[in-house]
């Protein structure tokens, strides 16, 4: 497969997601979208051998495959259309290999833990899968600020902690808890109301808690930005887009009294385009 035609594959991949974050990439410049597609193909296709492995295959097996080619993109040699079209955004940019294999290394905790004991444990996850994709990211646009490590890794947490929120009844599905064993305990709410999606005052209570505690790395990531030099912060359109899609998700959630086991809150595809643009032209007058 040629360079073209891998990033062509991740180009198609990501516009048929409907991620959220397909909506901030629409105000990059094309070699950084470009960049900013294969990355996320990347980081899809390692998460769906995770989550979405063939009955009766192994996990484990798929992440070890991924590491190999993670570390054939490396050297010169991939031969998946996603680390073909990786190879070349990474060498370019300069993105350092040991961030990939955190990542792959976060996604890989899923096989082997459903529960978290404590925030710091939970934390750890949330930082692999989440916070090193941003870190991930700023070789793309390209900062120079350290603060903008302090804002990627911030900001990861909070939508990492977001997207757990979000999908409590999801994960309760698959056997899954997110919220840390401490936590629970201290709010009286158990394992067994967690996995029978039951909405309780003491469910509301650990969510008021939660929620604060998404809301202050949001906040975290906001004053990193404002600190940091004109030209970064223009650079980091893109993240400030998912800011205000994820920083809504967390409002919604709490305006409607936490009812996440119900239907899966989402912002509208129009809301989002409407809230990227709002975004972007506050960023150019600014």
């Amino acid at each position: 497969m040629t360079s073209d035609e891998a990033q062509a594959y991740c180009t198609a991949l990501t516009k048929r997601s409907g991620s959220n974050f397909y909506y901030s990439f629409f105000f990059l410049p094309r070699t950084r979208r470009d960049a900013m597609y294969t990355i996320y193909a990347f980081c899809r296709e390692v998460d769906n051998a995770v989550d979405e492995a063939p009955a009766g295959s192994d996990p484990h097996d798929a992440i070890r495959q991924w590491r190999n080619e993670l570390a054939a993109a490396y050297r010169g040699a991939p031969t998946f259309p996603v680390t073909i079209s990786l190879a070349e955004h990474a060498r370019r940019l300069a993105i350092p290999r040991t961030l990939f294999e955190e990542l792959i290394a976060g996604m890989e905790m899923d096989l082997d833990r459903n529960r978290y004991a404590t925030f710091e444990d939970l934390r750890l996850y949330c930082y692999r899968v989440a916070s090193v994709v941003g870190l991930i990211c700023l070789r793309v646009f390209g900062t120079t600020s350290p603060l903008a490590d302090d804002y990627a890794v911030d900001l990861g947490l909070a939508f990492q902690l977001t997207n757990i929120l979000r999908d409590l009844g999801t994960d309760a599905d698959r056997g899954r808890i997110y919220l840390p064993q401490d936590e629970l305990v201290r709010f009286g709410y158990g394992e067994d109301a967690m996995l029978a999606k039951t909405h309780s005052p003491a469910f509301r209570q650990l969510m008021h808690f939660q929620t604060e505690r998404a809301a202050g790395y949001y906040e975290r990531a906001e004053q990193a930005f404002r600190r940091m030099p004109a030209a970064d912060r223009r650079a980091l359109l893109p993240a400030e887009i998912m800011r205000g899609i994820y920083s809504r998700i967390l409002r919604r959630i709490v305006a409607d009294e936490y009812r996440v086991f119900g239907p899966r809150i989402t912002v509208s595809p129009a809301r989002r385009l409407a809230l990227a643009t709002g975004i972007w032209l506050k960023s150019r007058f600014a």
